[in-house]
């Protein structure tokens, strides 16, 4: 008896926006104008392209992200969402989301993107404050990103918002105080995100010349602490590294990432992770959009990378996704994942280390990292993971 293909999550990457902010490392382009038309038939055949290598899997969520996807054309998301619906089989609660900015033009396309059959919008506001706004490189005033919010609150079953914090110069206080302010408006879900300087962006440049001075680990330390405070007092529980919900409105897209599930990713740079006759592959399409597109109308598809993912390799990669999550990594999931146990997988004397220190708790059934471990993720998971 065969097992039931994976459930799948689907990406799909809108490359453009109406400018690169600073702290950018995504893969995101400006253009003075973009051929609506052509990308929209792109993304639809690769899609359809992608539906027959891994056939009738069951979708349980789409994740339009960027770039700037609120600058797509709301019949292109309609499109693609039919397009899914006939080549998937839908799950009755699938999530749609679809990420936005707060500018005027933006959400004023949201009743648009509605109606197209998004149920989720994630609004891009990244900070409430007028100087960090301009420090940032927003489109989009403070204004403006609470008037996207209340509009977004009416039109949406589930609505989830950015903020960057660890800002230059922010004092934990002026944090609290903002983040106040957004818990007052939030209905369900909450993106915060410390600031962190990415190779090759504008910060990085700064960063390197002293024009940007970023926290002491120490005052990022406790930002991070304050803001899962205020998050519970909230409601929202932290239920990954950077994410707060009420229980039950979690990111389903996000966890299928993190939970280390399929996912399929189409558009310019997007990648993915599919089973496809028992073998887990990983793919990535082409970054830039025009060799992209051209290619996709060549081919079909732009992949750069299609590659069976060894089992070192898978559970290194479940590893460092997974313990990202507050329930932590289920075991007996890892190993039949990845083919790998976690004594295999793991350094023994530093996972004994950090559960003397009180980094990470092992069950019988779960790895899961404490709060002191995840304030010191990166390194703790630098010297674990083989």
């Amino acid at each position: 008896m065969t097992s039931a293909p994976e459930p799948l999550a689907l990406y799909i990457h809108w490359p453009f926006c109406l400018a690169k902010c600073p702290y950018c490392d995504f893969n995101s382009h400006v253009r003075e104008r973009i051929d609506q038309e052509r990308f929209a038939a792109a993304l639809r055949r690769e899609l359809r392209f992608e539906a027959e290598r891994l056939g009738r899997r069951r979708l349980t969520s789409v994740f339009f992200g960027g770039g700037t996807p609120s600058l797509m054309a709301a019949a292109t998301v309609a499109g693609l969402l039919d397009d899914a619906a006939a080549l998937f089989d839908v799950d009755p609660g699938i999530e749609i989301t679809l990420e936005a900015n707060p500018t005027s033009i933006e959400a004023n396309g949201l009743r648009d993107f509605r109606a197209a059959g998004v149920n989720r919008v994630s609004i891009g506001i990244q900070s409430l404050d007028p100087a960090a706004l301009h420090m940032l490189g927003r489109q989009h005033s403070s204004a403006e990103a609470v008037a996207a919010l209340h509009l977004a609150r009416g039109l949406f079953p589930r609505v989830s918002f950015d903020l960057i914090y660890a800002r230059p110069g922010q004092t934990i206080a002026a944090w609290q105080a903002e983040l106040r302010t957004a818990l007052g408006i939030v209905s369900d879900h909450l993106s915060l995100y410390q600031l962190t300087v990415e190779p090759g962006t504008q910060f990085e440049a700064r960063h390197r010349t002293g024009a940007l001075v970023l926290p002491d680990p120490d005052l990022a330390a406790d930002l991070y602490s304050a803001t899962a405070e205020e998050c519970a007092r909230a409601g929202l529980l932290r239920y990954e590294v950077s994410n707060y919900a009420v229980p039950g409105c979690e990111s389903r897209h996000n966890l299928a990432y993190w939970r280390y599930l399929d996912y399929a990713g189409i558009g310019a740079g997007a990648h993915g992770r599919i089973t496809i006759d028992g073998t887990l592959h990983a793919t990535r399409r082409h970054r830039a959009p025009e060799i992209w597109a051209v290619r996709v109308e060549r081919d079909g598809h732009a992949m750069t990378d299609d590659a069976a993912v060894p089992p070192e390799e898978r559970a290194r990669e479940a590893l460092l996704m997974g313990l990202r999550l507050a329930e932590g990594i289920d075991l007996a999931r890892f190993t039949a994942r990845t083919g790998r146990t976690l004594a295999q997988s793991v350094d023994p004397a530093i996972l004994t280390a950090a559960q003397e220190e009180g980094y990470l708790q092992l069950t019988d059934s779960h790895l899961v990292a404490l709060p002191d471990g995840l304030l010191r993720l990166d390194a703790l998971l630098g010297a674990l993971v083989l």
